[in-house]
């Protein structure tokens, strides 16, 4: 793997690609989101549910869409408080028909009343991720208007109410979500994953924030691996490595962890993404299409269809699932918003993997690079139908990270996230410098 170099200015070709997959990413969010009350639906597929961390991706979205002069300021401002105002006027009792308990949120909520769907959880990350998107939205919206200034209001209140004690175990570990039925999932964060954008906003909180302790008992539960010749903080799926780095700038700075290992959670992502190639290059399983510019498992949808025989075993595919690398689970499906995701950590082989999925079909032709999954190894090729949000959310946001850093430049400002940060013991680089007295 070669060391980490200076991103080459891009081609006028290369763009125009991103360009084009960009906006349409974006244009997910003002088809399906609710004008009313600011929900977003999960997936484009009839009769969606809305998903709070689609909201979260929106919410950061939107001045992605104001700054490509795609949406108006007032637009994005308008879309950005419909949604801020629901969640503070939405039921938090807590009961089986309620929005959200001690200031975190059902995972889906119905498109049009905003009330619990699916029987589902209590979500702490999901909520993490909703309330990243409220905070990249009162650091973006910060003109002395009167609405502007409410925005900033509402996403401080907002944050301010959640109850992070109350979702840690013993003072520590801190739970994946809750039932009203059933009370907590038997599960807690263990390993490495996308939760250090939840332990972020958990410890950076004013009001009721998890001890510092939970931080290091959850790193203490990390595995490190060497695979293929890179050594790593292992996670399977590719958008582990990528959800929080959509927000936060962990460029140069280290907590405990990676200070004895020399390394930072950025250049840890660099390095999966190179052991998501070699991994496609071996292609163990002998799936179609697996290559050095083809390669991206992480969660996703995939095909549900009948067993096939290939290299000598019979092969079952999963639907939806998440996706990992080395150790499964692997099916042949890939998925292109991890690909367009990895631009920020490896631009010299994500770029080729990019155009070879625009390669796939007619010059307008993007949904290998889009949709949920797609699969070669089943007969006849299969793409997934229909687009999910949080993978447009990523795309969008990467995307302009990769090419402006606008997300990071706002976040870096946050006192909640510098807060945080700094509670879990990350020091050094732009942690250093002075910031503005912003939330």
């Amino acid at each position: 793997m070669p060391p980490a170099a200076q991103a080459k200015p891009l081609t006028p070709a290369d763009a125009v690609m991103l360009d084009g997959l960009q906006r349409a990413a974006f244009d997910y969010f003002p088809r399906h989101t609710n004008r009313a009350n600011g929900l977003v639906a999960d997936t484009s597929r009839p009769g969606s549910h809305a998903s709070i961390a689609v909201v979260g991706f929106a919410l950061s979205v939107y001045p992605v869409g104001v700054e490509r002069g795609w949406m108006t300021r007032a637009d994005a401002l308008q879309r950005s408080l419909a949604a801020l105002r629901f969640f503070r006027d939405s039921d938090q009792s807590g009961t089986p028909d309620s929005t959200g308990y001690r200031g975190f949120y059902f995972h889906f909520l119905h498109l049009d009343r905003g009330t619990r769907a699916w029987r589902c959880e209590v979500s702490l990350i999901d909520t993490a991720l909703l309330l990243a998107g409220m905070i990249t939205a009162a650091a973006y919206f910060t003109a002395d208007t009167t609405d502007e200034a409410e925005l900033r209001a509402l996403a401080d209140t907002l944050y301010r109410r959640v109850d992070w004690c109350w979702a840690q175990r013993k003072g520590a570990t801190v739970v994946h979500g809750w039932r009203p039925e059933r009370g907590f999932l038997k599960y807690g964060w263990e390993g490495y994953s996308e939760a250090i954008l939840l332990y972020t906003l958990g410890l950076g909180s004013p009001t009721h924030p998890l001890t510092e302790a939970s931080f290091a008992v959850w790193t203490g539960t990390y595995r490190w691996e060497n695979l293929y010749g890179i050594d790593y903080l292992y996670a399977g799926p590719l958008f582990i490595h990528q959800f929080p780095h959509a927000w936060i700038d962990l460029r140069g700075i280290r907590d405990d962890v990676m200070r004895e290992k020399r390394c930072d959670y950025f250049e840890n992502s660099r390095r999966a993404t190179y052991v998501q190639r070699a991994y496609a290059i071996r292609n163990p399983r002998g799936f179609v299409g697996y290559g050095e510019d083809a390669w991206g498992l992480s969660a996703g949808d995939g095909p549900r269809a009948p067993r096939q025989r290939i290299a000598g075993r019979r092969q079952s595919f999963y639907g939806y699932a998440a996706r990992g690398v080395p150790y499964g689970p692997d099916d042949g499906t890939l998925a292109g918003p991890s690909v367009v995701a990895s631009l920020v950590f490896a631009p010299e082989i994500a770029l080729p993997a990019i155009r070879r999925m625009l390669a796939r079909g007619s010059a307008t032709d993007d949904r290998a690079a889009r949709a949920g999954g797609f699969n070669d190894t089943v007969h006849g090729g299969w793409v997934s139908a229909g687009t999910f949000g949080l993978d447009q959310g990523l795309i969008v946001l990467m995307i302009e990270n990769f090419r402006t850093g606008l997300l990071w430049r706002l976040l870096r400002g946050s006192v909640t996230i510098r807060t945080g940060l700094h509670r879990a013991g990350f020091r050094g680089g732009w942690l250093a410098e002075a910031s503005p007295n912003v939330r």
